[in-house]
């Protein structure tokens, strides 16, 4: 019998093969969800001080760790080893904590006076020979803290250097740690989001609260 007959059975077979391969295949990944800390939806209450005038502030870009400039959203098992951090699998920030920080710490400072970055300080500088305050941060903690499996908190930790630049060189005006941590709702990406935003706003008012102290 001549073999080309066998060819439409060789070619169905392959077909069905085919088609049964194709339904074992793993689903595609799911995106990756997205956060930020969303919008602040309530303003601050005004106080007497607020009619004074605040002297004009330039923030530079906060600093922070190699691991903490990603976009992950990352957590720690103190309970088993508070040393690693793992990061959540399909949940990121939108961007990297360090930027999202100096975003709402720009916010919070400017309700109460003129902030500049590092690039319009020095024109200003330039143009009108003054120099104004440079506050540094720099970020050293981010993370959803497990102290056990059922309890965790939102963890953020700063350090805040207030700086004079003079022609003679720059000197430390004040500076100070902070460090707050905010209970999370759920064991979860989502749960971690939520308390480090609650975390973040708290440590921006004791940061803000803390550069208008300063004489």
């Amino acid at each position: 019998m001549p073999a080309t007959r066998f060819l439409p059975v060789a070619a169905f077979a392959a077909t069905v093969a085919l088609l049964a391969g194709c339904g074992s295949l793993p689903d595609r990944p799911s995106r990756a969800m997205l956060y930020d800390f969303g919008p602040v939806l309530t303003a601050r209450a005004p106080t007497p001080a607020d009619a004074a005038p605040r002297p004009t502030l330039s923030l530079a870009e906060i600093d922070a760790s190699t691991r903490l400039e990603g976009t992950q959203i990352l957590y720690r098992l103190a309970y088993a080893d508070a040393n690693e951090l793992r990061p959540y699998g399909q949940s990121r920030w939108s961007v990297a904590p360090n930027q999202l920080l100096y975003q709402r710490l720009r916010d919070a400072l400017a309700e109460r006076r003129t902030v500049l970055s590092r690039e319009e300080s020095a024109t200003m500088a330039r143009t009108a020979g003054r120099v104004p305050r440079t506050l540094r941060v720099s970020l050293d903690e981010f993370s959803h803290y497990f102290a056990s499996p059922t309890q965790s908190a939102g963890l953020v930790r700063l350090r805040a250097t207030l700086v004079q630049s003079a022609p003679g060189g720059d000197s430390v005006v004040a500076q100070r740690s902070f460090m707050v941590q905010r209970p999370a709702p759920s064991a979860d990406a989502p749960g971690g989001v939520r308390a480090l935003t609650l975390a973040s706003d708290a440590v921006i008012a004791e940061l803000v609260a803390w550069v208008d102290q300063q004489p």
